[in-house]
């Protein structure tokens, strides 16, 4: 996943409003959201080449995402995969908290990482470039391939589009997010920042969308978690030689008993 944005406890009806954009190379082999057969409470893609996840939420309310930090340096292809931090955390009954400091000192396990873990009463940022635990206060926030907040040029464009959408919207609805997530516009050169890939990429990776002919924006999703503890979760995934997307859609109450151990 490389753009992240999310609203948590701003919006009088909703816990959190989330919205992401998964990119990948399209060789990747990838299921989209679902939930898991040999763990039912979990829903979320699965990247099947090392089955861990990118996004999810489980049916009690816990969820976390994760984003690269753009590093190229640190590809190191004989590590962890990343995507069984959010898959390990989904499984778990530990507090966000607690789950991800279990992560200090594990930095060099994975290649460099931004992770979100949150359940219905508490929200926490963690990054093994920054190894920094970060509790995260009632906002909007955005995330791509850097910290949480790096003002970015498609950061900054989408957040302050979720900011203007939720101000006007008494109840959300996944359809004017999907349209900012779907914006191919990049960044002028002035604007980019210098990750270490050269121009060509820095220009590629500038769009919300990300599209070339093999890596580009496979998933995006709408993550809804409103304050009667109904989840609403949609993801259109997408492929470079088929027009349009396919889009999943799950809504659902969580169950009765949401409190994690501290």
């Amino acid at each position: 996943m490389c753009l992240l944005l999310f609203a948590y406890q701003c919006h009088p009806r909703y816990r959190l409003v989330l919205a992401s954009n998964r990119d990948e190379f399209y060789d990747r082999p990838t299921a989209a959201a679902h939930f898991w057969s040999d763990c039912p409470e979990i829903l979320a893609g699965r990247d099947l080449a090392r089955l861990g996840a990118w996004l999810g939420v489980t049916r009690t309310g816990r969820f976390a995402a994760l984003t690269n930090y753009r590093v190229p340096a640190s590809a190191m292809p004989e590590v962890r995969s990343r995507g069984e931090l959010v898959s390990a955390y989904l499984h778990s009954r530990q507090h966000p908290r607690a789950y991800l400091q279990t992560l200090d000192g594990q930095g060099s396990l994975y290649p460099s990482f931004n992770l979100l873990a949150g359940d219905l009463a508490s929200l926490w940022y963690y990054s093994n470039v920054r190894n920094r635990l970060e509790a995260i206060p009632p906002g909007l926030y955005g995330l791509s391939n850097h910290f949480l907040n790096t003002p970015w040029p498609k950061v900054e464009k989408c957040r302050q589009q979720l900011a203007a959408y939720l101000s006007a919207a008494a109840t959300v609805e996944p359809e004017p997010i999907f349209k900012f997530l779907a914006n191919e516009s990049r960044a002028p050169d002035a604007d980019l920042p210098d990750t270490g890939v050269g121009p060509e990429w820095e220009r590629l990776l500038s769009a919300p969308f990300v599209r070339s002919p093999s890596y580009g924006t496979r998933a995006s999703a709408v993550l809804l978690i409103d304050r009667q503890s109904r989840v609403l979760f949609k993801e259109r995934t997408f492929h470079p030689e088929k027009d349009g997307w396919k889009e999943v859609a799950y809504e659902f109450d969580l169950d009765a008993d949401v409190s994690s151990p501290r």
